[in-house]
């Protein structure tokens, strides 16, 4: 048996993947594009395992697509693969549209004819899982009730309106074509392997190198936090036994205030990494607020809880102490990503560009 997962050397992604093979011997077809958010040494570890198969391409090469359906017959798919940081989506939305819904689109036709050819019992068991984001949901008041699945769609930023489009794509190659799909909405994740442009991963980076920790507006803008593995529980739950056709929130249980993520991690930094310079929280600077930014986001997910039983093992406390080890202990890990070296693994390991 084997499952496709798309996206699949990003952040989300390889530690899905890890957790997957850490639990099955089902094998992974792992079909990733490579651009720079995709870092196959993420998943150095599977390098020699033969349950991890890598191919390097495209989610919009449609004959790719078909062939790699045809020769590995998945018995499901993990949508993962997508633009997916508001700030580039402002600079320049022009991929976050072919990405997430022009390769959503490709994919859901290639997927539906591999399934339509499909036998009969394995058309019952196969699966579309396409992972999206709370962002599509809009903005929330301080005073308003978490994001429910049955909340309108109000995307405010590029990359939140091209995924709430391939959301509503998903949701119509279901409803019209029968395709047997799962969409799940999470909120932030972090954790290890998080490229370094996102908020925790940036302040760790830029803390230990003494930089300005920037923190956009007054830093009072709140999310639901999520620690990444929990994330890949909670996808494993709902591909095993999520109702076809539903989406499902997944979230922490955890919301703060962007401000306060950063104090925490300076705190954490002050107690395993002090520096001699003083508390990391004097690096602490505040810049112009970006444009369109979201003032809060915040998920229930007593959904999935009610009915798959999924509920996040890490608090946020836990989640973060964690994030902010593994950063300390693979230093290597981040001077290969912010020099550019860790592109030059995939020619090294595997013999291509």
């Amino acid at each position: 048996m084997t499952i496709l997962v798309t996206g699949g050397a990003g952040f989300i992604g390889s530690n899905f993947i890890l957790d997957w093979l850490a639990q099955s011997d089902e094998t992974v077809l792992n079909l990733d594009a490579l651009t720079y958010a995709g870092n196959l040494e993420n998943l150095a570890a599977l390098k020699d395992d033969a349950r991890h198969v890598f191919v390097q391409g495209d989610i919009g090469d449609r004959p790719l697509l078909d062939r790699l359906l045809a020769e590995h017959r998945p018995r499901a798919l993990i949508h993962f693969a997508a633009e997916s940081h508001v700030d580039r989506s402002i600079s320049g939305p022009g991929a976050f549209i072919k990405t997430n819904i022009e390769g959503t689109y490709t994919l859901l036709e290639a997927a539906r004819q591999h399934w339509q050819g499909l036998t009969p019992g394995e058309r019952e068991s196969f699966r579309f899982h396409h992972v999206s984001t709370d962002e599509v949901y809009g903005s929330l008041k301080a005073e308003d009730p978490a994001f429910a699945e049955t909340n309108p769609y109000e995307p405010n930023s590029p990359y939140s309106a091209s995924k709430a489009a391939s959301d509503h794509l998903v949701r119509a190659w279901h409803h019209t074509y029968g395709l047997p799909v799962l969409t799940t909405n999470c909120s932030n994740n972090y954790g290890p392997y998080h490229f370094p442009e996102k908020l925790i991963p940036l302040m760790i980076v830029n803390a230990l190198a003494g930089k300005p920790l920037p923190v956009y507006g007054d830093g009072q803008q709140i999310r639901d936090w999520l620690y990444v593995r929990d994330h890949a529980s909670a996808i494993r739950a709902v591909l095993a036994g999520g109702r076809v056709g539903e989406t499902y929130n997944i979230g922490g249980w955890n919301e703060m205030a962007n401000i306060d993520i950063v104090k925490t991690v300076c705190a954490l930094l002050d107690e395993l990494r002090p520096d001699a310079a003083g508390p990391y929280s004097r690096l602490i600077t505040y810049v112009k607020d970006r444009p369109g930014h979201d003032r809060r986001y915040a998920i229930d997910a007593r959904k999935i809880e009610r009915e798959l039983g999924w509920r996040p093992a890490e608090t946020f406390a836990t989640g973060i102490r964690k994030t902010v080890q593994w950063y300390l202990d693979h230093p290597e890990w981040v001077q290969r990503v912010q020099s550019g070296a860790y592109r030059d693994w995939v020619q090294q390991q595997y013999g291509r560009a």
